[in-house]
């Protein structure tokens, strides 16, 4: 009875409040988050539609612990359980809690997309989540995202605050994505296959976008963020690696260019999640 009393309790806190969340399972403490499926109501055209979010951490949660989040974003086609396998090794083993929402009709809206969702009010609704638990470092939240999903990534370091740090992967910024005085400085490490035949790496329009030159997207957030413009670079027979020191607020920006990877580099440099973490983990 008793049980089913703080079960009728909890639904009806969910039911009240102005973003429905559904869980898929229900853990006595609920301020401790673990592995499961949120479910966001989000209205999208005239229509409220349910949004799910993969939650993935390791099986023992130490309860004393906060720990740090990488939200990670697909690209256009794809899906949120695509990261599960990605990033296993490192939710397993408790470097992060990996956070993986779904775009709307599998694409996330930087103007020309199929769908017309506000995407960043949609991950301001997954932040606002995440503060309610308390083995969450509200100060280390991170975000991976693939072509479509790195442009998501370039617009939430544009327009919020969420962020101690970001990694765009083969794809940079688009003319409609303004970096400007309001931007909060936040650590970028954008990562870009020289032989990309479907972002163009030199620039140009491509999906109803025009793309910036990828080393030219970089050397922008630097600018706004008062970097040294005089990059450290290092270079080997794989990749070469533009650092921006000196910037506002202690951040760094980064350029990470792999010579012979193509759009999906991961496929040609299968070290670039532990060289993403490592980035993060040392912010």
């Amino acid at each position: 009875m008793n049980h089913l009393y703080i079960l009728t309790v909890f639904s009806l806190l969910i039911n009240c409040s102005n973003d429905k969340i559904v869980s898929s399972e229900f853990y006595e403490n609920t301020n401790t988050l673990r592995s499961k499926i949120i479910i966001i109501e989000q209205e999208i055209d005239n229509q409220l539609v349910n949004r799910p979010v993969i939650i993935r951490t390791l099986e023992e949660i130490d309860t004393l612990k906060k720990y740090p989040v990488v939200i990670a974003f697909h690209g256009r086609g794809g899906s949120n359980s695509s990261w599960v396998n990605i990033l296993k090794e490192f939710t397993d083993s408790g470097d992060f809690i990996g956070v993986y929402p779904q775009g709307y009709l599998k694409s996330w809206n930087l103007g020309t997309e199929p769908s017309n969702a506000n995407d960043v009010d949609f991950i301001k609704k997954i932040i606002r989540e995440l503060y309610n638990y308390d083995n969450i470092d509200t100060t280390r939240i991170f975000a991976i995202g693939a072509s479509n999903g790195a442009g998501m990534v370039n617009l939430l370091g544009s327009k919020t605050n969420y962020f101690k740090g970001l990694a765009p992967i083969a794809s940079q910024l688009i003319t409609s994505i303004d970096v400007t005085n309001q931007t909060d400085p936040v650590s970028i490490l954008q990562i870009n296959g020289a032989q990309d035949n479907t972002v163009p790496i030199n620039g140009g329009s491509r999906f109803g976008h025009t793309f910036l030159d990828a080393y030219q997207s970089v050397v922008i957030w630097a600018t706004q963020f008062e970097c040294n413009l005089d990059p450290n670079v290092s270079e080997n027979e794989l990749s070469i690696r533009y650092q921006f020191s000196e910037c506002l607020d202690e951040i760094t920006i980064e350029y990470l260019r792999i010579e012979n990877a193509g759009h999906n580099v991961a496929e040609n440099y299968p070290q670039i999640w532990e060289v993403i973490w490592n980035y993060f983990n040392n912010l």
